[in-house]
């Protein structure tokens, strides 16, 4: 068995777009694991995203057999990656090959940081990244629930941002103990990369909290939520939850899904009130 290495940045061609999803086709039916979102398959054709893959090809049968995915989600030079191998060649070295094409191509971006990502559950997939010198972090769990119109709560006023910066920055500060220049990075972010809208909710004139949307496909994600801490309990969370699955059905979504660390009882109380049901868990983990 000849095995082939190789090296290719986003945005990826069709043809081998459809390689990958071939891959974490089979990778899901062997597993019950749902590889695709993990390797980045949604973003790796767009020009917007940062990042790459490394690819592994059995040259005797001409099919990819594995591959690694690495993309810098923030622009800040931090990468996370993963990688899936189809099951009947795992074990085979195709993996430590992968991982070693991946370090290479951070090397060369200068990457100054790096989480592997792991899905709960998948076979070999923590041993394998532990005997590789990684340490588990944390664990985020993946939420969902349908798209679908709901009536929206008239009391809290949900609209596109329009220039709150310094509001926003007290949110994230106080909610997630952002510094100034790292909310000013999200801010940025999230108002200027394709298919992400940045949202502000507002009750009594006073900006109260944020959501930000993001289109891939059928589903639509929501990220960096946040209610001002002094208003939490007045439903500002719920209100800009409901309001995400109402826009993403009228955007022609059909799922709203979205990441939440494990250790965060407070905000999975609020994600599973509001109708979302935990889809599967990723773990992370830090190189040693």
């Amino acid at each position: 068995m000849e095995i082939s290495v190789i090296t290719v940045s986003f945005p990826l061609d069709g043809e081998t777009l459809n390689e990958l999803k071939l891959l974490c086709e089979e990778a899901t039916l062997n597993d019950y694991r749902v590889y695709e979102t993990i390797m980045n398959i949604p973003m790796a054709s767009s020009f917007d995203s940062k990042g790459f893959m490394v690819l592994a090809y059995d040259d005797d049968k001409d099919v990819l057999v594995g591959a690694a995915s690495a993309i810098d989600l923030m622009g800040l030079h931090t990468y996370e990656w993963s990688l899936v191998v189809t099951p009947l060649y795992r074990q085979k070295g195709i993996g430590t090959a992968l991982v070693g094409g991946l370090q290479v191509g951070l090397d060369e971006r200068g990457a100054e940081g790096q989480l592997a990502v792991v899905i709960d559950g998948s076979p070999f997939g923590h041993t394998f990244i532990e005997k590789r010198g990684y340490t588990y972090s944390f664990s985020e769990a993946t939420l969902e629930t349908r798209a679908e119109q709901v009536e929206l709560r008239n009391e809290i006023e949900i609209s596109p941002y329009a220039g709150e910066q310094a509001e926003l920055m007290t949110i994230y500060s106080e909610a997630f103990g952002d510094l100034p220049e790292e909310s000013k990075e999200l801010i940025a972010f999230n108002t200027s990369a394709n298919g992400r809208k940045l949202w502000i909710a507002r009750k009594d004139g006073e900006v109260v909290g944020t959501v930000t949307t993001v289109e891939e496909n059928e589903v639509q994600w929501v990220t960096a939520l946040a209610v001002l801490p002094t208003c939490e309990g007045q439903g500002i969370g719920t209100a800009l939850l409901t309001f995400s699955k109402d826009f993403a059905s009228k955007n022609g979504a059909k799922y709203v899904m979205l990441d939440v660390e494990i250790e965060n009882s407070k905000a999975l109380s609020v994600y599973e009130k509001a109708g979302f049901m935990k889809a599967q868990q990723i773990d992370y983990f830090v190189k040693n």
